[in-house]
């Protein structure tokens, strides 16, 4: 009897790996700079693991494809809360990875009252990777009109400008104060836990294997513990951001576009202050009088854009005709092609699969009767790659990050951004077609009205960096 476990990689990846070695399962291969997603136990013959993105791991224990696994509370609550009946057993909370969910606003946002009020007269905003929870949370505290933004990180950016609370992680209230950040309630507290599929853990014999793992979990270190019940927070007058006539916000990507994006900012004569910055400060300052400047996600920074909450951003054309295939009359537009960052993006399958180009899928295809699973973080490309190539039944399975994690055991078929090739041929998968080629570009805004001061000021930062561009 074969036993799969999903293990998580990121921020529980070290005291998980030492929890297995405690454990004595005699898997080498579990750590940070693992170069196969595909792991064995030398000590259980038939236990397999695979490495996820922490995110993916609930659901990927819920649907089936795995009988085991570790991650955050925080995801497995974020399934449950919108999908209660799913098929996610709660084995063990294993003590380490301890943080907290909180709701925080800017610091003159604060008191759930003053929302409530707000959301009477208007909507709240909230902002978070957190969506379910948050849309639970604006329930509970009966905001009657509210709507929930969903990012791929860094939500801690949004308010008061963007968004009027952000649902966000972290070990303790205190790291808010850097962030120019207030919390207002503490919303749920998570650590590491051992989940297991409902149907396996009823019919399968798990009990050497989660036994080896409670038992070793005692064994190390303890982690301090989360803090005291927070209090709600006491009334402050709300401040709004006001109109700023002919204020550019300017969104920069954070992760690693900094240190390209700099260099050639630099070269445009744009000085950015603290920017890659060391402490995590997202709201850089900049020497362009006029100009407002955030970091956030790339892939976040179309929908931003078309909501009217930059007027320009520096993202991925792959992140911009993602938007534009969800959003065809959406607004943004590139401006600009910063000619850096250069990627594909490709499909992508297993080494075994009998495919070698895009118009052989449909052999494959016609032998199924279950439908073909398209894997990416791009859903919308993916959908409209199955669409156009004509994949018959299919389904789109998000993923946030390790997408070559899933082939072939739990997707068919991979759309996928590459460099070289070379992190996709260690995998054992192949490339069987190329969709495009992507670049960092600078998107705007097409309702920006042309001869305003704000337009005036957006047509000079796009021509001093198409001097910048065009003498690299």
């Amino acid at each position: 009897m074969d036993i799969k476990i999903a293990l998580p990689k990121g921020r529980l990846l070290d005291k998980t790996a030492s929890l297995l070695q405690v454990a004595g399962w005699g898997m080498d291969g579990y750590h940070e700079q693992a170069r196969l997603y595909n792991l064995k136990s030398g000590t259980y013959p038939n236990l397999s693991a695979k490495i996820f993105h922490e995110r993916d791991i609930p659901i990927q224990v819920a649907i089936g494809n795995y009988d085991l696994g570790i991650c955050g509370r925080d995801w497995i609550e974020e399934l449950l809360v919108k999908f209660p009946s799913s098929a996610v057993v709660k084995v063990s909370d294993l003590g380490y990875g301890v943080g907290s969910l909180y709701m925080v606003a800017g610091l003159a946002d604060i008191g759930m009252s003053a929302l409530r009020r707000k959301a009477a007269r208007g909507t709240v905003r909230i902002v978070s990777e957190y969506a379910n929870l948050a849309e639970s949370f604006a329930l509970k505290e009966r905001l009657s009109r509210f709507s929930v933004f969903p990012v791929w990180g860094g939500a801690e950016a949004y308010p008061p400008e963007d968004a009027d609370l952000a649902l966000i992680s972290s070990r303790n209230d205190g790291e808010f104060t850097g962030m120019r950040m207030t919390p207002v309630a503490r919303v749920l507290d998570f650590s590491a836990y051992l989940i297991a599929n409902r149907n396996s853990w009823d019919t399968k014999n798990l009990d050497r294997v989660v036994t080896s793992i409670c038992e070793s979990c005692v064994r190390l270190p303890s982690e301090e513990g989360v803090q005291e019940e927070l209090e709600i927070q006491p009334e402050v007058t709300r401040t709004g951001k006001g109109a700023e006539d002919g204020l550019i916000r300017l969104a920069l990507p954070d992760g690693h576009q900094q240190a390209p994006m700099l260099q050639l900012l630099e070269k445009a004569g744009i000085k950015i202050e603290d920017y890659p910055s060391p402490t995590g400060n997202r709201r850089p300052g900049i020497n362009i009088k006029g100009v407002a400047v955030k970091v956030i996600r790339p892939q976040d920074m179309p929908l931003q854009v078309a909501n009217g909450n930059f007027d320009l951003a520096i993202t991925g054309r792959d992140w911009l005709i993602d938007h534009r295939y969800q959003f065809p009359s959406s607004p943004v537009r590139e401006l600009l092609d910063l000619k850096s960052g250069r990627v594909r993006i490709v499909a992508v399958v297993s080494q075994e699969l009998p495919v070698d180009a895009a118009a052989d899928l449909s052999k494959v295809i016609g032998e199924r009767t279950t439908p073909f699973r398209v894997a990416s973080e791009y859903v919308n490309i993916a959908d409209r790659y199955a669409r156009d190539n004509h994949l018959g039944r299919y389904r789109v399975i998000p993923t946030w990050g390790a997408t070559e994690a899933f082939l072939p055991d739990d997707a068919d078929l991979l759309i996928e951004n590459t460099e070289t090739g070379g992190t996709i041929a260690r995998h054992n998968l192949k490339i069987i077609d190329t969709l495009f080629e992507s670049t960092a570009c600078l998107i705007g805004n097409s309702r920006i009205r042309t001869g305003s001061t704000k337009g005036e000021k957006a047509r000079y930062i796009v021509e001093i960096l198409r001097a910048a561009v065009e003498d690299t």
